[in-house]
């Protein structure tokens, strides 16, 4: 035993930094999954299966909430002044961006161009892969460009695995020229994170199909997402209570939403709350001119 205790007392300060090296190093999102044999399951073990593993994604995202209120609170402070929030992200991620882009203006009729998605491989490749185009470290910073970003703007890079050179390319460039960047990953440590300027990195383990992040770090990522642009839009004023009082009236369902949000907030009937929303064009419009006359 005493052989032993020497033993340990000369290896152990070896042995503890290669294995934190050997875990930083490994991409989670690469390893494999906690199930075998998939094709052998029934259909209720299949989505059995997945299920449990998707109850460990918001676990992961809470232990991010520091990093996230951190991201928000400069956002609030850079988009009263100008800025831009920009997505910037390759597959899955960037569609999720964009995804999460394009649903601001009409959720909170918040100008075009204030949250914007950008994608390797550009529009094309939201409905089909352009793979290859990930792998342009300059590209990001290219599509930055062309919209003239300034130092108002903020960057996030989604990338699942960390390691996506479009999107790392770009936040080394918006960070050398003074942009604040972050990032939102799903392995510790990875590349990308070091060069984010906030690093969120919900790590959500291993898919249950094995290297498939469309799964549960495409997840998190939205769950993240969804975080970022509602405390981002409710900090800037864009609901009241626990309303959307700036959406966009673009059908019948948000015409009707919007009329019962003015009924519970004036007592004034159905059809009177209608033509006064369609007068004014939103529910804010119609609520402060209540208000004035």
């Amino acid at each position: 035993m005493r052989n032993l205790y020497y033993i340990l007392q000369i290896f152990y300060p070896i042995f503890v930094p290669v294995c934190q090296q050997i875990y930083t190093e490994m991409k989670v999102t690469e390893t494999a999954s906690l199930y075998d044999n998939l094709e052998l399951m029934s259909v209720k073990e299949i989505l059995t299966s997945i299920n449990n593993e998707d109850a460990k994604v918001h676990l992961a995202v809470q232990k991010e909430i520091p990093k996230i209120e951190k991201l928000v609170e400069q956002l609030v402070d850079r988009v009263k002044m100008g800025g831009r929030l920009f997505y910037l992200g390759a597959g899955t991620s960037g569609r999720l961006g964009i995804l999460d882009a394009s649903e601001v203006p009409p959720t909170y009729g918040m100008p075009e161009g204030v949250v914007v998605g950008l994608i390797a491989g550009g529009d094309s490749a939201i409905r089909k892969a352009v793979e290859s185009a990930e792998d342009n470290e300059h590209g990001g910073w290219k599509d930055l460009k062309a919209f003239k970003i300034n130092k108002k703007d903020t960057i996030v890079g989604i990338a699942a695995s960390g390691g996506t050179p479009y999107v790392i390319g770009a936040l080394k460039d918006a960070r050398e020229n003074g942009l604040l960047t972050a990032c939102i990953t799903c392995n510790p440590d990875s590349e990308i994170s070091k060069v984010a300027d906030i690093a969120i990195e919900p790590i959500v383990g291993p898919e249950f199909v094995t290297g498939s992040t469309r799964m549960k770090a495409g997840t998190a990522q939205k769950l993240v997402l969804n975080m970022i642009t509602t405390s981002l839009m409710i900090k800037l004023g864009r609901v009241k209570g626990n309303k959307m009082v700036d959406m966009q009236l673009t059908n019948k369902k948000l015409v009707e939403r919007g009329s019962r949000m003015i009924m519970e907030e004036t007592g004034i009937d159905y059809e009177e709350a209608k033509r006064l929303l369609l007068l004014h064009g939103s529910v804010r419009a119609v609520l402060d001119n209540l208000k004035t006359n």
